[in-house]
């Protein structure tokens, strides 16, 4: 996790500026916006983790939790709570679970706050050596259900279609690519002719997702050359197990 914060914020002074003093001592950049979508949207960039200090805005509209939803999901960004519970409980109903990394509910000593958000960065640098993979499929849930399967072992990161992996490839690196075969707009076979056009991606290994598992459809996933394939309609365990296999070994397992 690079040491960049984004604090979300709309009065609450006090807190903020103890927190943002705290956090800058244990050398994090931390920047601010007021709860205003095109200010988020410019202050959030490179950033991974965004602190929202809730307050009354969040009773009064809906906008903003909504927005970073849509910006954590598509940014591979993850959130932190600060504030009372009836406003975390109301941004927690338009963001899932798994985008939100802490909550610190009122009351709480400022101090204690800080200090568990400058343990998740040195919690990040120690797992570096973690192996990231991408996941890309249009199917959100499945998306979802991958993460929770595979983030105990791995850095698990996700995109929504063909593109936006794409995008993400342009300044990340993951050492395996969980590629969905059929997706509109741009298929899987596209995306990974785009990944192996190009130097910088074509050594990472890609696996495709398929939910079809008949001869002739199989042949024509491989015949595309990528590292394998995976069906969707495998169990959890089977599935970890594959990946598990494909990292220890260097190749894929198609047994």
């Amino acid at each position: 996790m690079n040491k960049k914060v984004l604090v979300i914020h709309q009065g609450g002074a006090l807190i903020v500026n103890t927190l943002t003093n705290l956090m800058k001592d244990a050398g994090i950049e931390v920047r601010h916006a007021a709860p205003e979508t095109d200010r988020i949207k410019a202050a959030a960039e490179g950033v991974e983790l965004v602190i929202m200090v809730t307050g009354i805005y969040v009773l009064e509209s809906l906008e903003i939790s909504i927005f970073l939803r849509n910006l954590c999901q598509e940014d591979h960004k993850q959130l932190c709570l600060v504030g009372s519970g009836d406003e975390i409980a109301t941004v927690k109903k338009n963001i899932p679970r798994e985008i939100i990394l802490k909550e610190f509910v009122r009351p709480f000593n400022i101090r204690n706050v800080a200090e568990e958000i400058c343990a998740l960065f040195r919690d990040g640098e120690a797992q570096t050596e973690e192996k990231q993979i991408l996941l890309v499929d249009d199917d959100v849930m499945f998306l979802q259900t991958m993460q929770n399967w595979l983030r105990d072992s791995y850095k698990v990161s996700a995109t929504k279609s063909g593109m936006q992996a794409i995008t993400y490839l342009a300044s990340n690196k993951p050492d395996l690519i969980l590629l969905d075969y059929d997706m509109p707009v741009t298929s899987g076979p596209q995306v990974l002719e785009m990944i192996r056009s190009e130097s910088a991606t074509a050594s990472i290994p890609v696996i495709f997702l398929t939910g079809r598992n008949d001869r002739e459809s199989v042949m024509k996933v491989m015949s595309l050359k990528p590292n394998g394939y995976l069906l969707k309609s495998q169990s959890k365990e089977n599935i970890i197990a594959s990946v598990d296999r494909f990292f220890e070994k260097g190749e894929w397992d198609h047994s």
